[in-house]
């Protein structure tokens, strides 16, 4: 456990040399990717969205493709697509960007309808199929995409079917003074992706995905995670509450936190850490559907439910 922590802790470093004043929104981030969940980074143009994705990219030494969406992509631009082969006499499939361990979709919702749709069955299953054939996705595939505000000319806001299928969302937002001038110091004279090193293997990411896994949920916490994801069911505010899915995602995000944390077990204190961006961006409010209103929501639902007590204190 404490050689997992150390390199998680060393691929969070690396992280934020280059991403500036960002750190709970990468370890967020790190937690999705080790419990095996995918990302939706949402911010207006130019807060480091794509830069974060690159870095992140880069320091696990693993091949990355960008997808820059628009709305005349189509399905066959994402997955590939056979390709008659003159000199063989017959079809070939062409792996599209979706073959990668990390897909950067750029603007996701820039896509139509139609090419968002492709991503579903490459995200919740880890394949692909094409003309009758199934087509399996690195065991380390990993999706961030990233989307500006839905009021922004241009757009298809995701449905609510796909927004399920990320395990969080996640905001950058504006940096602070102090970090926005540090961020103008160190690009004087060079680019700081140029300096990031691999830290981490596929084969490391990969172990520590399964120590992950391996993290214990005491039956009171999986309890406490159901009737939190319940609670925003019954909210007055909220039409469409969270899915089973959500409280599963709820639960691996934890394990993932407890392991970013060096603890061998699920404590209430990291399902709250992680709770509001894996659940705010599944709810359907009755009024304002805003992502701020949203996480207000998933923040009241998580205030409502009391915490194990036995549990909290043995973790404290």
């Amino acid at each position: 456990m404490k050689d997992a922590a150390a390199a998680l802790k060393s691929l969070h470093v690396a992280l934020n040399r280059v991403i500036l004043g960002k750190g709970e929104a990468i370890f967020c981030l790190l937690a999705a990717l080790i419990a095996r969940g995918h990302v939706l980074l949402e911010d207006v143009p130019g807060t480091g969205k794509t830069m974060l994705a690159r870095t992140l990219a880069q320091s696990l030494h693993v091949s990355m493709r960008r997808l820059q969406c628009t709305p005349d992509l189509l399905p066959s631009d994402v997955t590939g697509s056979a390709v008659w082969r003159q000199d063989l006499q017959l079809f070939e499939f062409v792996p599209g960007p979706a073959f990668a361990d990390v897909l950067l979709v750029d603007e996701i919702n820039r896509a139509t309808p139609r090419a968002q749709a492709c991503l579903l069955e490459c995200m919740e299953e880890r394949q692909i199929s094409v003309d009758g054939q199934t087509h399996k996705l690195p065991e380390t595939f990993f999706v961030i995409a990233t989307q500006n505000p839905s009021g922004f000319h241009g757009t298809f806001p995701l449905p609510e079917a796909q927004l399920d299928r990320f395990m969080l969302r996640l905001h950058l937002g504006y940096p602070s003074a102090e970090h926005e001038t540090a961020m103008l110091a160190a690009r004087v004279h060079a680019e700081p992706l140029a300096d990031v090193a691999p830290v981490l293997s596929p084969t490391a990411l990969l172990e520590l995905q399964a120590a992950a896994r391996a993290v214990q949920v005491h039956p009171d916490v999986q309890r406490y995670i159901a009737a939190v994801v319940r609670a925003t069911r019954t909210a007055p505010e909220v039409e469409l509450g969270a899915s089973p899915r959500a409280a599963l995602a709820l639960m691996r995000a934890s394990q993932a936190v407890a392991l970013l944390q060096g603890k061998a077990f699920v404590a209430p204190d990291h399902v709250k850490r992680i709770a509001v961006p894996v659940l705010a961006h599944r709810l359907v409010l009755r009024q304002s559907n805003d992502a701020a209103s949203a996480e207000r929501a998933a923040h009241a639902a998580l205030e409502s439910v009391a915490v194990p007590v036995a549990v909290a204190a043995a973790s404290a």
